[in-house]
């Protein structure tokens, strides 16, 4: 008997966890499904499978008695084509929460039925979203390898992207209507709920745009009714609003905007970046805004941020709160310069709604940069290239997850898409594995011969960019990974995305290898300098720049070249991708324009020789050597001194701090400037500790950066004997004997008051000499 027993369970397992045949299945759908989203979903399924199968599922209005049938349906429906929805049992479950589903299959049944049930149309897509990212879909074929009977719901209640047709988006100013809503509906099948916009602006316009910004803020609107999705656009006040000729006519423009629009459910209001008005100004005008909204669109909301706003100006918006607990006001917004995440959601009353606004779509000056970023690929790569960091954005998710409703990301082109499908499914659940969330990703958009190699391959990927590259050899091998999934791979030429995994993997090693062969030709050129006595300091240096330009005349992995600028064109032909001003009119060259700074020099070649015309003007043959020897052991300050660039990962081992922003990355003459590489980088008040001192010894310290530095040894404030304040020029202080006698020293700085300069004016400290005397 217990034999019996054991056989027909094992038989039941196998009926369970077959896999099941769907490639001949039938589309069944409940009328209590609205349209558009009704018919959203059927195309959905029909075209997504056809991409990929060559097979047409067909919409049935009756059960398929030869193959396999998705039935799709509301929790709140008992029956389809009279067949009785599996419902389940129990209080609160997930399919019956908003935006919840639930996918169960019975194999059993003749012929077999996959039900997705839904708690709201919304849900549907979502539930469609999760069965097409676990079968497997080849040519002819569709298996779902395992049985189903999952529910969930998600746990935060925004999961959002901002995706603005403007000019200074890096990508998305290119594409047509189409192109959005097949993207918008990716999102959406990996858990997206919102898509925010950026209706106006002058100066905005571009010559890739295939319509017109007003157009195109109408079609994001319709694309977001068919898949029911929540549209929010971005609309900052760049003027004075006391200014009431300009401020009547925002609110005649936003009026003009929400009547054309068939669906809008928020605005967001920066309070700065960009924008400068106080508070008392803003709420106002928002009030006012808000009446004409509730015009148009009555279930849509304000919300606000208090991004740039000061101490005061934070004190005023949340008295302004207590005292008028305005209704018309549905949340706030923390995005860069705002007041920290967690004491926003503390400080805010429950009745308002509290949502997270990241930059996952930038590598340096923002407020989440690429951590221990080699300087190599912050000249070359720089702020908008290419990024995908599943570990490190779920990491950043998870910090401020707990204190907000949800997000809409920051971006500005359709190069963080890694990033934005890790947060909409972490926003879902927040437990879900990172490797899951990639495996899946490249299941659906790659195949599931790849989706464990190519996953793979992101994450080598990311490792490419934590730590110095010189020393990073993994990065060579990431490029061989990645070239043998080119090669065996050729039906995915044309995939966007991998092509933009591709291209990483040779752009990294070719900023690895051009480090390495150029750096190595600057030490050659201070050996040269050395000699200069010998030479005469005309003839070194004429040697010496000979040899550091040497990687423009004898470059080195021209193929690597060769297939970065392959890959760059191929981007741009299909998914509109600009790494270049000139080549493919990017608005800038910040916005990931990597092919722009593809050669950019990553030795001192161009200071170099900018510094040789300066000392050549010297009428002294003395000054001439002991300038050159001051340019040759810059870094090599020589036995018993010590020298730090103080936020270079390679050439700062005493520094202590860490610039979190990545502000102490330059952007200087459009990011191609001339000074020493070393000035590029820099802190406003960095702290370094020194040990082993030889406690009989003298020292001298030495300061290069800009402005001032207010230097203190061991909390001692020290005064100088040499004080310049240009790029690149020094200030001197002697280290008391006394500060040294236990062989360690404390070296802080004391940050000047400069409230009224822009960040970017800030002193700041680049280089720091400890030198023995």
């Amino acid at each position: 008997m217990r034999k019996t027993i054991l056989l027909i369970m094992m038989l039941f397992s196998f009926v369970l966890s077959a896999p099941m045949d769907l490639s001949r299945s039938d589309i069944l759908i409940s009328s209590s499904i609205e349209s558009p989203v009704r018919e959203s979903v059927i195309d959905i399924l029909q075209e997504e499978v056809a991409r990929r199968t060559a097979l047409e599922w067909r919409h049935a209005e009756q059960w398929n008695d030869s193959g396999p049938t998705l039935a799709i349906v509301l929790s709140k429906d008992k029956e389809l084509a009279g067949r009785t929805v599996p419902l389940g049992e129990g209080k609160d479950l997930p399919e019956n929460r908003p935006e919840g589903y639930r996918i169960v299959t019975q194999s059993d049944a003749t012929p077999p039925v996959i039900w997705i049930i839904g708690a709201d149309d919304r849900a549907t897509v979502y539930g469609v979203g999760h069965l097409l990212r676990h079968v497997n879909m080849s040519e002819n074929s569709v298996v779902l390898n395992q049985a189903l009977d999952i529910a969930t719901a998600p746990e935060q209640s925004v999961r959002g992207h901002q995706l603005g047709y403007r000019n200074t988006a890096n990508s998305y100013d290119a594409w047509d209507v189409e192109q959005y809503d097949q993207y918008i509906r990716e999102l959406a099948l990996f858990g997206t709920n919102a898509v925010e916009n950026i209706p106006f602006g002058k100066g905005n316009d571009s010559e890739l745009m295939p319509i017109s910004r007003q157009e195109m803020n109408i079609e994001i609107s319709k694309i977001c009714q068919a898949y029911d999705l929540d549209y929010w656009v971005w609309t900052p006040a760049t003027f004075d609003l006391r200014e009431t000729e300009k401020r009547q006519a925002m609110l005649d423009t936003h009026e003009q905007f929400y009547k054309s629009t068939p669906r809008l459910d928020h605005i967001f209001f920066p309070g700065g970046d960009p924008g400068h008005n106080h508070p008392r100004l803003v709420m106002p005008f928002l009030k006012d805004l808000h009446e004409r909204l509730v015009k148009y669109h009555p279930e849509a909301g304000i919300w606000i941020s208090l991004q740039g706003f000061s101490a005061e100006q934070i004190d005023y918006f949340y008295t302004y709160l207590e005292e008028h607990e305005p209704d018309w006001l549905m949340g706030v917004v923390s995005g860069p310069s705002s007041p920290l995440v967690a004491d926003t959601r503390h400080r805010l009353a429950d009745k308002y709604r509290h949502r997270h606004y990241p930059d996952i779509t930038h590598n340096v000056r923002c407020d989440y940069p690429a951590l221990n970023f080699d300087q190599a690929y912050a000249l070359t790569i720089g702020r908008e290239g290419i990024n995908p960091q599943p570990n490190y954005y779920a990491q950043i998710h998870g910090t401020y997850a707990p204190f907000t409703d949800g997000f809409v990301a920051y971006s500005d082109g359709c190069h963080d898409d890694v990033n934005k499908v890790v947060w909409s499914m972490r926003g879902w659940d927040l437990q879900k594995p990172v490797r899951e969330i990639m495996t899946k990703y490249c299941r659906f958009f790659f195949g599931p011969d790849l989706a464990e190699s190519a996953a793979d391959g992101i994450f080598a990927l990311e490792q490419n960019w934590i730590g110095p590259i010189r020393q990073n050899g993994a990065i060579e091998m990431t490029l061989d990974f990645w070239q043998d999934l080119e090669k065996e791979n050729p039906q995915l030429s044309n995939n966007w995305r991998w092509q933009m995994l591709v291209l990483r993997a040779y752009y990294d090693t070719y900023q690895r290898r051009r480090k390495i062969y150029e750096t190595g030709l600057e030490t050659q050129a201070n050996n040269i300098l050395a000699q200069a006595k010998t030479l005469g300091s005309d003839k070194a240096m004429t040697i010496a720049l000979d040899i550091v330009n040497k990687a423009d005349t004898t470059p080195v992995a021209r193929d690597l070249r060769a297939q970065i600028v392959h890959y760059c064109d191929e981007l741009f032909r299909s998914c509109g991708l600009q790494t270049s001003v000139e080549k493919y009119q990017a608005s800038s060259a910040q916005r990931g324009c990597i092919l722009d700074f593809v050669d950019h020099p990553l030795n001192n070649r161009w200071w170099l020789q900018d510094e040789f015309a300066n000392i050549r003007q010297m009428e002294n043959e003395e000054d001439r050597i002991s300038r050159l020897k001051v340019i040759r052991t810059w870094e090599n300050p020589g036995k018993g001194s010590y020298y730090d660039n103080v936020s270079n990962i390679e050439t700062g081992p005493r520094v202590l701090t860490t610039s979190y922003d990545a502000t102490d990355v330059a952007w200087w003459d459009g990011g191609f400037s001339r000074k020493r590489l070393s000035s590029q980088l820099f802190q406003t008040d960095p702290v370094l500790e020194y040990e082993n001192l030889d406690f009989k010894g003298r020292y001298l310290l030495r300061v290069s950066g800009y402005g001032d530095a207010l230097v203190r040894v061991d909390g001692e404030r020290l005064e100088p004997i040499k004080y310049e304040k240009g790029i690149g020029e020094f200030k001197e202080f002697v280290i008391p004997k006394h500060i040294t006698r236990d062989g360690k020293m404390r070296l802080t700085f004391d940050q000047p008051e400069e409230s009224h300069l822009n960040w970017r004016d800030y002193s700041h400290v680049s280089d720091v000499w400890l030198i023995k005397r």
